[in-house]
């Protein structure tokens, strides 16, 4: 149940469960732990896995439609984003593959991954390019609808973006990376439209990660989660 190498994570929409990818483990496990406490890592203990080897050797990227019954995990070198539908939802033991979206056409290497609320928008980092690709999806949540749209890019701010994350209206857009070990807040003029993005400010994590690999906000943006690599742990943030 332990984390050896935190590549990404994401949270229940209560705060009740965090999943965590963990790249130290095999067959490549995405974790999940109970919180008794909401919110409180402190609370936090292991509850389950699956293995997403069948799929890829190295996911950079874990996301969850909003009720739990599908699962999103994005490869990085293969660079595709898988679906699985959860028989039981956020109960990871019940999870199947169903379906992948290969964005090689666009990226050389897959991280981090963010899906708007009501599934029509598909958002995957570039860890090579620099950038912020987005796509559209026809059919909400359906990953074999989705068709490239356009790209932001992160390069005067950012050289090894790792994750991305938006707040519940599209009108911010958050990223980390390993090259300045900190969390780059951009505003979009146009919700969800990466095209209209433009960098407001920074905020260092170096302290607490020198390899920051993942970011997640509680929906209220009162607290901030980074996940990183170097200290293999989650950090929590009040804003």
């Amino acid at each position: 149940g332990s984390i050896s190498t935190p590549y990404s994570f994401t949270w229940k929409p209560d705060g009740t469960a965090v999943f965590v990818y963990d790249y130290g483990s095999s067959p490549r496990y995405v974790k999940r732990y109970n919180l008794s406490t909401a919110w409180d890592l402190s609370t936090a203990s292991y509850s389950q896995n699956f293995g997403v080897l069948s799929q890829t050797d190295f996911p950079f990227g874990v996301f969850f439609k909003s009720d739990g019954s599908k699962m999103y995990v994005v490869g990085a070198t293969d660079k595709a984003v898988y679906e699985y539908d959860l028989s039981t939802s956020w109960d990871v033991s019940t999870a199947s593959f169903s379906q992948s979206l290969s964005v090689s056409a666009q990226l050389s290497f897959a991280s981090g991954l963010f899906i708007r609320p009501d599934g029509l928008k598909l958002y995957v980092g570039d860890y090579t390019n620099n950038d912020v690709n987005e796509y559209n999806l026809s059919t909400a949540w359906d990953v074999s609808t989705a068709s490239y749209n356009q790209n932001f890019n992160v390069v005067s701010q950012e050289n090894k973006p790792t994750d991305i994350f938006f707040n519940p209206t599209g009108s911010k857009m958050y990223l980390v990376g390993q090259q300045g070990d900190d969390v780059n807040e951009y505003s979009l003029s146009t919700a969800w439209d990466v095209s209209t993005a433009s960098f407001d400010r920074t905020f260092s994590v170096v302290s607490q990660q020198q390899a920051p690999n993942g970011i997640f906000f509680k929906n209220d943006g009162s607290k901030m989660y980074i996940v990183g690599s170097n200290n293999d742990r989650v950090d929590q943030y009040s804003t």
